[in-house]
């Protein structure tokens, strides 16, 4: 299927591989040679290609089929499967539109599809859904992404942009070259740098910190886990209570306030409001100063190590790295902007190897010198429907049709969804409190999925449509992202009927009318290479030359070159703040925001806090502990759990869960054992792994695993049954899943 002669070649999220194909069947995956430190996760598909749980053919729940829309919506998960064709489950989705559509509108529809399907520049599930039905009218859909919402709705009030500065993080040759100290709040995990979206061509985040090591910069590690730092570098590790966060950077921030280490210099020609947050930390108001010695009561860190860091980082040439986990807790937002407040306190922001960074190996591309370029994509149009929900309020727009809901400074309606389209992503992994979620999915009339494996997406659904998976179909990795750019060939025939996502839209589309509108005339190879050519010309406009479109498939991939000199997020704002003002009311840092205080929000004031979580340690029960439930190592958020690699890794069929030996003997509780993790949202069972490198009172459990319900107990350990359903605040409304709280006995 290889017009050229060389060998196949594919690209995804976690790398690039050279495939090896045997009788229209992939026998293998070679690691790219570009790549000094490939990812094993591709390998987990292999044996799951053409497994049972691969969806060969369209599949129509038995109920709905027999009964309509909103047929035993209850049984969603519970009941069989008839298979249909692909021209009568063309005309049933017609049919089901247009019901919806004339009796509902648009803003009836919700089309989820939140990402990560395919690095594919052109068959990205989310752009091929949300353009087929733009065609017709469009749909209720989403804001802001779960791995850091909070981050992404408050760090633009306070430095004009929040995603703009990810992709400009300072590089790691500017941090081998003149950082000193590298004060990681939440780690560097090394097992998340496995991924980036649109394409991996070579990883870079263990040889960054490495580098840097090397170099002399000293990291320290702001975690509950040893591990989130890697081992080698002599790295500190400090461990406070999780969720408390904000507190220890208020404490740090006092510190170097009242032992007058603070640049009031940078301050006054960068920032605006620090007197403000300065009245705040000196307790003018409550009475409570933010010190060490109050910061250290919250923490539970020794004061002395607060005030012993403080004076370090003013002293070095500093890089403050916040991870994006920390969004992800109660009033999330405070820690993204407290760092950045103790970032321009510092006054290091704009120096090269030092100021701050949001989530170094988060995945990736953070810390990856490379060059800027506005690629091509598959275009969406104009969705016409204005209706949008915060990502993680998912469960409270379907509880609540016509409910209100605060957002960045405005109240806005829950619509009342009967159809829901899931294109790629997968709810019953990303959202939480998923046994509550379960009771909501049961509300729309229609759930329709793009799915290529049974998991719980695909059994809650009414109408699955099969879909291929990257070696069946032709493409382009082509990421902003990634300097590497591959061919992504089609190395085998599509298994069964699956057909791509611009395949699917094209036979529904043609039923409804809009099949021109949606193609415009061109076919998915000519969509291609249209992207190709027209990204070529936007490359050239920046001065970089891409192959032709023949060279570029019959090379099978470029590298673009790198950058002149290593990037240094928010250099020309330091050298000229003037010229290069942020896109800010002030044009400066807003360590007080008027017009987020002007919100009135009382969980998101005008500037950094404290605010106590909605779980924490600090009012936990004796026998609870606090639950981490992080990304995992060995697949891509639920992608391939089902496959070699994740299932290697649990060969008692449950995901492993960590205990620090001292909660373990508290509980009579011995490595190995099948345990249950429990609270009043619901409960998993996972196998016990003990190790010190946690700290005491705190259990850790990947996500990922497929969820697998037996009433309210995940059978096979998935963390989100436990997770609490909430917004960060009223500001981003994001999702808080690590202030957690649960018990831990024997199964």
């Amino acid at each position: 299927m290889n017009p050229t002669n060389r060998e196949l070649l594919t690209s995804s999220h976690w790398g690039t591989y050279w495939v090896d194909v045997d009788d229209d069947r992939v026998t293998a995956l070679r690691d790219f040679g570009e790549d000094q430190d490939p990812s094993p996760i591709g390998q987990g598909i292999i044996d799951v290609l053409s497994g049972p749980t691969r969806i060969t053919t369209p599949m129509v729940r038995k109920g709905w089929l027999e009964g309509g829309a909103g047929a035993a919506r209850e049984k969603r998960g519970q009941e069989d499967f008839v298979a249909v064709t692909w021209d009568e489950v063309n005309q049933l989705l017609a049919d089901e539109l247009s019901r919806v559509r004339r009796d509902y509108g648009n803003r009836a529809i919700y089309a989820g599809s939140y990402g990560w399907a395919s690095a594919g520049r052109f068959h990205h599930a989310q752009s091929q859904l949300k353009r087929f039905l733009n065609c017709i009218g469009g749909c209720t859909s989403s804001k802001n992404a779960y791995s850091y919402a909070a981050a992404e709705v408050v760090v633009p009030h306070v430095l004009g942009t929040f995603r703009g500065f990810i992709d400009a993080s300072t590089s790691w040759e500017s941090i081998a070259s003149d950082c000193d100290l590298f004060v990681a709040f939440g780690g560097v995990p090394l097992k998340n740098g496995q991924i980036s979206q649109g394409g991996t061509g070579a990883h870079v985040q263990k040889a960054g910190v490495s580098a840097a090591y090397k170099a002399g910069v000293q990291f320290v590690n702001i975690s509950p886990l040893r591990s989130d730092v890697m081992d080698g570098i002599n790295a500190e590790w400090l461990a406070p209570r999780p969720s408390t966060d904000a507190a220890l950077m208020l404490g740090l921030a006092h510190t170097l306030m009242v032992e007058a280490l603070h640049d009031q210099a940078f301050l006054n020609r960068y920032t605006v409001g620090f007197e403000r947050f300065a009245a705040y930390l000196a307790g003018q108001q409550d009475g409570i100063a933010k010190s060490a010695d109050w910061a250290a009561d919250i923490c539970a860190l020794p004061a002395d190590t607060i005030r012993d860091l403080a004076r370090r980082m003013a002293k070095s040439r500093t890089m403050i790295s916040v991870a994006w986990a920390l969004t992800r807790q109660d009033h999330g937002e405070q820690p993204y902007w407290a760092a950045i407040t103790l970032a321009a306190m510092l006054g290091q922001i704009g120096l090269p190897g030092a100021g701050i960074g949001f989530g170094y190996s988060a995945v990736n591309n953070i810390g990856l010198n490379r060059q800027q370029i506005d690629y091509a994509s598959f275009p969406q149009g104009k969705n016409p429907v204005d209706d949008f929900i915060p990502v993680a309020r998912l469960t409270d727009m379907l509880e609540n049709p016509g409910g209100r809901f605060d957002y960045d400074g405005q109240s806005y309606e829950y619509p009342d969804i009967r159809l829901v389209w899931w294109a790629g992503g997968n709810p019953f992994h990303h959202h939480q409190d998923l046994n509550r979620m379960r009771g909501a999915w049961a509300k729309p009339e229609t759930i329709i999925v793009n799915e290529w494996c049974w998991n719980a997406l695909a059994k809650h659904a009414d109408i699955v449509l099969p879909c291929t998976t990257t070696f069946e179909r032709s493409d382009i990795a082509m990421s902003p992202k990634d300097p590497y750019l591959v061919v992504m060939d089609q190395a085998i025939k599509p298994i069964g009927q699956a057909r791509d996502d611009h395949q699917i839209m094209c036979g529904i589309a043609a039923k409804l009318g809009v099949q021109e509108a949606f193609t415009e005339g061109r076919s998915a190879a000519e969509w291609q290479r249209w992207i190709w050519d027209d990204s070529r010309q936007r490359a050239s406009q920046d001065g970089i030359e891409l192959p032709d479109w023949d060279s570029f498939q019959q090379n099978g991939w470029f590298k673009v070159p790198e950058p002149n000199k290593p990037t240094v997020m928010m250099e020309e704002f330091r050298n000229n703040p003037d010229a290069n003002p942020l896109a800010t009311p002030s044009g400066k840092i807003e360590i007080f925001s008027e017009k987020i205080a002007s919100f009135g929000y009382d969980d998101c004031p005008g500037h950094a806090v404290w605010l106590e979580p909605f779980e924490w340690l600090g009012r936990a029960k004796p026998d609870q502990l606090h639950m981490i439930s992080n990304q995992p190592h060995n697949k891509l958020h639920s992608q391939l759990d089902h496959g070699s690699v994740s299932e290697g890794d649990r060969p008692h069929g449950v995901e492993p869960v960590t205990m620090h030996p001292a909660d373990a003997n508290a509980r009579n509780l011995s490595a190995g054992q099948i345990v249950c993790i429990h609270n009043i949202r619901g409960a998993c069972f996972a196998e016990l792994n003990i190790s010190a490198d946690i700290r005491p009172g705190v259990i850790q459990i990947a996500t990922g695993a497929w969820y697998d319900p037996d009433g309210n107990t995940c059978r096979k350990g998935n963390p989100n049954t436990l997770t609490p359903d909430k917004g960060t605040s009223a500001l981003a409304q994001g999702p808080i899943a690590h202030s957690c709280l649960v018990s831990v006995s024997l199964r």
